[in-house]
């Protein structure tokens, strides 16, 4: 069984869900997660990525977990719906849910760098959706599948940001700060309605900072990608996916009794 600690023994055949598995992060995650013995269910639009990850693990004897591929795009709620209902059907429910997928629009049109004062109504809405709609559905639904199965070590897990943190001087960021101010929020109301059903589930969050993946890219896709990825280069070493994945390793390795509320991460070199 490549990489299981005894800490990860008792996640061995348990079902977690990382949306957003098909890139960055969430493939980073997903990828971890199956070599620690767990079946993964890894969403996405695009499933390409995810299913090509399904046969390299496969392939490797050595590894008791499995990745399976649900194609959902989390603006739209039947959708997600329909994506918990087929987990239910082929898994029993989920065990450990992961919000990793998120974007941030840095353009407008004509405008430059897209702040407050002149963003587009449709590209917040998007945000709002994927970064904060998205999450509370999914963990919504998570839960009330855990508690279907009687569980008594659930695990959320929400990949928010530095962002949800401070205000950095970058009007770019600006709004995607606004959608990860609410996801700090939403851990400690989703701990304390936990709390209230005196739940064994638990909430964590992971607030990165500079972390080098494919992120930035998307937020200035009509720049040249060696452009996009400048600030990479202006510290020594970034955050990498692996360095995320190890934290949700580290949740999910503590006993049932810890709460781990929310861990920030940020380079070394990384000044803010």
């Amino acid at each position: 069984m490549a990489g299981t600690t005894d800490c990860m023994q008792r996640w061995v055949g348990h079902v977690a869900l990382v949306t957003g598995a098909s890139t960055g992060i969430g493939q980073g995650i997903a990828r971890s997660l199956v070599k620690h013995g767990m079946k993964v269910i890894g969403c996405a639009r695009n499933i390409k990525a995810i299913q090509d990850d399904m046969q390299m693990l496969s392939s490797d004897s050595s590894i008791s977990g499995s990745l399976h591929a649900i194609k959902c795009d989390l603006t739209k709620e039947d959708e997600i719906l329909a994506m918990f209902a087929e987990i239910k059907e082929k898994f029993g429910g989920v065990d450990v849910c992961i919000n990793n997928a998120g974007l941030n629009h840095a353009r407008s049109i004509g405008a430059g760098s897209m702040g407050i004062l002149n963003g587009e109504t449709d590209k917040w809405r998007n945000m709002l959706e994927l970064n904060v709609l998205a999450p509370a559905v999914c963990t919504r639904e998570a839960v009330k599948q855990m508690e279907e199965k009687g569980t008594k070590d659930g695990q959320i897990i929400m990949i928010g940001s530095l962002s949800g943190h401070r205000i950095t001087q970058l009007k770019e960021i600006h709004f995607y700060c606004v959608t990860k101010y609410g996801i700090t929020a939403m851990i400690e109301g989703i701990r304390i309605e936990l709390r209230e059903k005196n739940s064994r589930i638990r909430v964590a969050a992971i607030s990165p900072g500079i972390v080098e993946t494919e992120f930035r890219q998307r937020m200035y896709p009509d720049e040249d990608p060696e452009k996009a990825n400048k600030l990479y280069r202006t510290m020594e070493e970034p955050l990498q996916v692996d360095d995320i994945a190890e934290a949700v390793l580290y949740i999910l390795q503590t006993p049932p009794h810890v709460q781990v509320h929310d861990i920030m991460l940020r380079p070394t070199a990384q000044k803010t």
